[in-house]
């Protein structure tokens, strides 16, 4: 699947990965082919992969603290699901966080979950074949996978 493909089908989440809004995008995607369900798949995986990176993954959950009032810190799910919420916001947005890490911030908040994007392409295709989809991506999106971007957990 091309990424102008992706964005588009992704742009019909109207920037916010709710329950219904992905519902609705894995009943189109599931009226593809299946070579477009698993494209769906790789792209996410990719966008989720690329966004994988320390400086991301180390800030502080919006409106959040501990109870002495220190930042609370981002566990591997919830950075996964801030990752998935930056997708969910588009192109645009998605773009825009490389170049400026501040843009990444309002996802860490729990306004901004995106993990019902997770569930798109195994449900696409649970639908589209009826069957259980046992999948694997060229690229992880499991928090700290990328190991460019965290160079310091490198082995």
């Amino acid at each position: 699947m091309a990424w102008a493909d992706f964005w588009a089908l992704i742009a019909t989440l109207d920037g916010v990965a709710t329950h219904a809004g992905c519902q609705r995008l894995t009943e189109e995607l599931s009226r593809r082919p299946v070579s477009d369900i698993i494209g769906f798949a790789e792209r996410h995986a990719e966008a989720l992969y690329r966004l994988d990176q320390e400086k991301f993954g180390t800030l502080p959950v919006a409106n959040m603290t501990d109870g002495d009032g220190s930042p609370f810190p981002q566990s591997g799910d919830s950075f996964l699901y801030a990752r998935c919420a930056v997708v969910a916001a588009g192109q645009a947005v998605w773009e825009g966080v490389f170049f400026d890490v501040d843009k990444f911030t309002p996802y860490t908040s729990t306004e901004y979950d995106g993990e019902w994007l997770l569930y798109v392409p195994d449900e696409a295709y649970e639908l589209a074949t009826a069957k259980e989809w046992d999948r694997e991506t060229q690229y992880c999106f499991e928090s700290y996978s990328n190991k460019d971007g965290w160079p310091d957990l490198r082995d």
